[in-house]
């Protein structure tokens, strides 16, 4: 239990930030899960759609702190190159 004023704040702001943080962690998870079903399909367009919504999303949380940024870098990077293999087919 906090003490101090500045301690109970800073768990109210904790609480806050925490629940932003499952929201966009929640929003990555589902975005990526419809990006892999659409590499699976061999559905071309309907993915390069998919990876440029999920490119931006992972930009928006790294740009929060969700996520770190070499981690969003690293998973454009690897989207893209799912994206290519699938238009290669």
């Amino acid at each position: 239990m906090p003490n101090s004023p500045s301690a109970k704040k800073r768990m109210k702001s904790d609480k806050k930030k925490a629940v932003r943080n499952n929201t966009v962690a929640s929003r990555l998870k589902t975005l990526d899960k419809k990006f892999i079903k659409c590499i699976e399909a061999g559905n071309a367009q309907d993915a390069q759609s998919q990876a440029k919504v999920l490119s931006r999303a992972y930009d928006k949380a790294a740009a929060l702190g969700v996520i770190p940024k070499g981690r969003a870098s690293r998973r454009k990077s690897r989207i893209a190159l799912a994206v290519k293999r699938t238009a290669s087919k």
